[in-house]
């Protein structure tokens, strides 16, 4: 059976978008709408997705969701089963950033990154997965990032909390496999969307000028002329879901596939250069 289809003799898919206020979140809600779908809307401030719910025409209903609330993230998803009667895709969306070097990152920063981008997901995650295998049909999408897979000086606090999602949502997708329940980690490179303007930074040591700092920069240089378009990524996001058998990961964008590459190809040509000695602890 193709869950991405599934349920189309009533209408459409039910979708659970957290962060939907700006960026892939409110661009999904777009799309699963133009899809003839079924939305409900979250966000920290609800009031900001009045538009989306005026224009949903009765097909998408809004909710406050703050993934560091869990008694927020249960009432959204009661919320959704009681307006449309189920949920077929959560995407995890909401999202935040604190550049600085791991240094000049404080442990409260670095547990805030953590309780946004990982343990609020996997909370999400977990609320939501009874319905699913209850029903033995559900897609769960993970915005993730190709800082998810790889790492930059600056980002390191983002990046560790993003390698933390991955790695719990591959667990997740072979055990959910065989209930019929589908995992995608979604990794975009740089969007033009509020994310980075919404960052925040921290103070700077000037031991870490040429290391983080530079990523500070090029990351100020990059704002609004991010290589890659918010539609056409979740069109692409969109395509995927709807293919009969869809990756585990897919990532977004020129920078992204080609990040990656080069990513993967040094980490194969140290695997080989070190290969002999690590290969030399066998027992005999």
């Amino acid at each position: 059976m193709n869950n991405a289809h599934e349920n189309h003799n009533e209408p459409g898919r039910v979708w659970l978008i957290t962060g939907c206020s700006t960026g892939f979140g409110r661009e999904l809600v777009l799309a699963a709408l133009a899809a003839g779908d079924q939305v409900m809307a979250t966000a920290r401030r609800p009031e900001t997705l009045a538009d989306l719910a005026e224009l949903g025409d009765g097909r998408v209903s809004t909710a406050a969701l703050d993934v560091t609330d869990p008694a927020s993230i249960e009432a959204a998803v009661q919320a959704t089963v009681a307006v449309f009667g189920r949920i077929d895709v959560l995407v995890n969306n909401a999202g935040s950033m604190v550049m600085g070097a791991i240094e000049e990152v404080s442990m409260a920063e670095l547990r805030e990154q953590f309780d946004v981008v990982f343990f609020g997901a996997a909370e999400v995650t977990k609320a939501v997965l009874p319905l699913f295998h209850a029903k033995g049909s559900g897609t769960i999408v993970q915005m993730s990032s190709l800082g998810g897979l790889k790492t930059y000086p600056g980002y390191g606090a983002y990046n560790s909390a993003k390698h933390a999602l991955e790695g719990l949502s591959e667990a997740l997708a072979t055990e959910v496999a065989p209930l019929g329940i589908r995992v995608l980690l979604v990794e975009p490179g740089a969007f033009r969307t509020e994310f980075n303007r919404n960052k925040r930074t921290t103070a700077e040591l000037d031991i870490y000028r040429e290391t983080a700092g530079a990523t500070r920069l090029a990351t100020k240089e990059l704002l609004g002329s991010e290589p890659n378009d918010p539609v056409k990524g979740v069109a692409a996001i969109m395509k995927a879901l709807d293919s009969d058998k869809p990756p585990l990961r897919l990532l977004l964008g020129n920078d992204a596939v080609d990040g990656l590459r080069e990513h993967h190809e040094a980490l194969l040509a140290e695997v080989t250069e070190w290969e002999q000695l690590s290969r030399s602890t066998a027992v005999e």
